[in-house]
């Protein structure tokens, strides 16, 4: 049986893409740092690993512990886990941006590197998608900590692609707009709601089912001549304007 190897297994995002990848017959190792945060969570041929992917140590042991349970490296990496963080650059602490840093670029680096290891070593193909953001593509207030560490993954993304593509390794991105998730539940407070809907041409913001759609097709054999690109999933925010109307 294939496998997935799914990073920030607690998260919207990422419970979403299991969901869907089940429904096609894969098997899941879902990655958490706290295993209590998965509840009851079960899903076909799923294993539960519990490690910190934002150091080098913990993506080696999340990646040894999916090939001891599977037998293989995964066929597929998704790297969920991240962070983010709205503030602008002269109320952002040391302490914030160490973090954001920490959960979103640290964690892609050493992830992709243990999966791109593993696959070099057991000599299997596959591929692996990565999460970039809206704000790492088109200015927005307040996002530059995030849209920092957002670009680095979408410049990490381009360059592993061409790197390992000869290897048969291919390595894509989604770049979402603002996906509804227990993350970011805390912005739709009050009339948020319509506001936030308002900034994206297709009238409505994103859902993490949206991600992972986009996410299970760039792993999925009918994305197999696609590597090094970053995929805008994000209702039109990041290419067109609506329409405003008096």
């Amino acid at each position: 049986m294939s496998y997935a190897l799914i990073t920030g297994g607690s998260g919207g995002l990422s419970r979403a893409l299991a969901i869907r990848l089940a429904g096609a017959g894969w098997g899941l190792a879902m990655v958490t740092r706290n295993a209590a945060s998965m509840g009851s969570f079960t899903g076909p041929a799923a294993q539960i690993i519990e490690a910190d992917c934002a150091t080098a140590d913990g993506a080696r042991q999340a990646m040894r512990q999916a090939i001891a349970a599977f037998g293989t490296p995964p066929a597929a990496l998704a790297h969920c886990a991240g962070n983010t963080l709205i503030a602008p650059l002269h109320k952002t602490s040391d302490e914030q941006f160490r973090q954001a840093v920490s959960a979103n670029l640290d964690s892609a680096f050493f992830t992709l590197r243990a999966w791109i290891d593993a696959c070099l070593e057991h000599h299997t193909q596959g591929a692996a998608v990565l999460v970039s953001s809206v704000v790492a593509r088109i200015g927005v207030t307040n996002h530059e900590a995030i849209a920092m560490c957002k670009g680095a993954i979408e410049a990490l993304v381009r360059s592993a692609a061409a790197t390992y593509s000869p290897k048969g390794l291919r390595i894509n991105a989604i770049a979402p707009g603002l996906l509804r998730s227990p993350m970011t539940d805390r912005l739709f407070v009050g009339n948020a709601e319509q506001y936030i809907a308002a900034q994206y041409p297709l009238g409505r913001y994103g859902s993490v089912e949206d991600g992972a759609a986009a996410m299970a097709w760039l792993l999925s054999p009918d994305a197999g001549w696609i590597t090094g690109q970053v995929l805008p999933v994000d209702g039109g925010f990041s290419a067109v304007r609506p329409a405003v109307k008096p």
